[in-house]
């Protein structure tokens, strides 16, 4: 242990991820907080495509790698297949994905998955866009954001959707439900440890900057994620039998300008575009906190 977090490696260095990936950082992460006896079932992604060029793989557990869609469909297979075999209890069940596949493509077979009571913690790396085919929109892309099927053009500047809230669908499933940031290891390690001990799909989803799809330094990954935090961004909060906690507060709120204009998907915005996205954030984050002050339950 070095700051009572695990030393031991089970996704090895040497793998092709881009040069200050957050995701790369929180699968370590993850599998530190899960240990050696876990499972993975991964979708079709980046993390597929730098983890296991053939015949080289950087996982040092069990991996499965399923189609775009179908990474809560082939974990809950696998949870079936352990209790045939009498040995669910003893073995960790994940399922990575990005937000590609979880907001959108893969979420039939996610919200299945917790409606059968399936017993699997459900990983979703948030990097906001469809970074392995292309940086395309998903239903994580914030409002405004470029992209290449939202580009930022003289009249519609990028993305016109706000993002979907996807943590509070899952709490309405009944999932123990928790938000994370590479910026907070420690935090995002505790969450995950009392996601697999969760009777049912919990949810766990990870901001993770990606600097080729944000046109940011590969050198500020972390510092891009702190940001986000400190200006309300990506608060970072868990749901437990549907009722919100907030897990950690910014000591200094930043303006959400000083997250935005350090990133290149964001460099078209006015001052009016601006001024919405910091109304939209003070908004949710006065709903979260308006959740955990009246104990209402979500599911």
């Amino acid at each position: 242990m070095i700051n009572n977090i695990p030393t031991e490696e089970f996704f090895a260095p040497g793998h092709r991820a881009c040069a200050g990936c957050a995701q790369s950082l929180a699968v370590r992460l993850v599998l530190k907080a899960s240990g050696k006896n876990t499972i993975v079932a991964n979708a079709t992604g980046c993390l597929e495509v730098f983890s296991t060029p053939y015949p080289e793989t950087s996982w040092r557990v069990p991996w499965v790698h399923a189609a775009f869609e179908t990474a809560a469909s082939v974990a809950s297979g696998v949870d079936r297949a352990l209790r045939k075999l009498n040995k669910r209890q003893s073995i960790n069940l994940l399922a990575f994905a990005g937000d590609g596949g979880t907001f959108d493509i893969g979420f039939q077979a996610l919200s299945g998955a917790a409606e059968r009571r399936h017993k699997f913690t459900y990983v979703c790396f948030d990097n906001g866009a469809y970074m392995n085919t292309g940086i395309q929109r998903s239903g994580a892309t914030p409002r405004y954001a470029a992209t290449t099927t939202t580009p930022a053009g003289k009249k519609v500047h990028g993305k016109t959707e706000f993002k979907k809230n996807l943590p509070l669908i899952m709490a309405a499933h009944g999932c123990y439900v928790a938000t994370a940031s590479v910026a907070f290891p420690h935090d995002l390690i505790k969450k995950v440890q009392k996601a697999l001990n969760f009777d049912g799909v919990s949810y766990v989803q990870v901001y993770s900057p990606c600097p080729t799809g944000w046109g940011t330094p590969s050198n500020i990954s972390i510092e891009i994620a702190k940001l986000a935090f400190k200006a309300k961004v990506t608060p970072l909060f868990e749901i437990e039998d549907g009722v919100v906690k907030i897990t950690n507060r910014p000591s200094a709120e930043l303006p959400v300008q000083e997250y935005l204009l350090k990133q290149k998907r964001f460099k078209h915005l006015n001052e009016s575009e601006i001024a919405e996205i910091q109304s939209h954030v003070d908004s949710e984050w006065e709903k979260l906190l308006r959740f955990e002050e009246t104990a209402v339950k979500l599911s």
